[in-house]
């Protein structure tokens, strides 16, 4: 299985990609800006783009998603409750100085325990709500894998201060879905280094 992970934008908020060697099958997860950077990338390592996963709907991760759907024809795949931040990206944009990236709405709904992804390395849905209304992770148990986004980082926790955060919401997810996973669960989060879940329940100072 191929797992790259990357940063794009202003932002640097990790795009990670998933591909199958066999199948030639991609998941292409929070393209949050550069999609031809993210499209050429496919294209180098014989990849079709299958699904275009948004853990949640802020600008950093969301805003390459329609560009890279029109590159690739991939469908958009989110959870619903994120919907008003999608639509107010321009807003988003504007508390950053940016210019308001191409919105579309997305082709089809994330939930709860949804299998999604690769053929041989399907991803289940973790509804991980608290850094914002709709935010989910990805857990590949096969792979012994956690695709975080904002949720949890490498000694810290996704903040909840902005439109749709919600602290009790997100301790709740953390120590309800998250940390109920193994130890040796690789996590790559949606800024910064990669961790595992045995470290984050050691010594990360927001978890204990």
């Amino acid at each position: 299985m191929i797992v790259e992970s990357f940063p794009t934008g202003p932002l640097q908020a990790n795009c990670i990609l998933l591909g199958d060697e066999q199948t030639h099958e991609a998941v292409a997860v929070d393209p949050g800006d550069e999609a031809g950077r993210i499209h050429s990338r496919l294209i180098a390592l014989d990849l079709t783009l299958k699904q275009i996963l948004l853990t949640h709907a802020h600008l950093d991760h969301a805003g390459g998603a329609a560009t890279l759907r029109k590159l690739t024809g991939a469908p958009v795949l989110m959870h619903p409750a994120d919907l008003p931040l999608l639509n107010s990206m321009d807003t988003q944009a504007s508390w950053m100085g940016l210019d308001a990236p191409e919105v579309h709405p997305p082709d089809g709904e994330l939930a709860d325990g949804q299998m999604v992804g690769l053929t041989n390395f399907p991803a289940r849905v973790l509804f991980t709500p608290g850094h914002s209304q709709g935010s989910c992770c990805l857990y590949i148990e096969g792979e012994k894998l956690l695709i975080a986004g904002d949720t949890l980082f490498a000694g810290s926790i996704g903040r909840t201060d902005l439109p749709g955060g919600d602290s009790e919401q997100i301790m709740d997810s953390l120590h309800r879905r998250v940390l109920k996973l193994p130890d040796e669960t690789k996590v790559i989060c949606g800024h910064g280094p990669a961790t595992t879940i045995g470290r984050e329940r050691r010594s990360n100072p927001f978890l204990r």
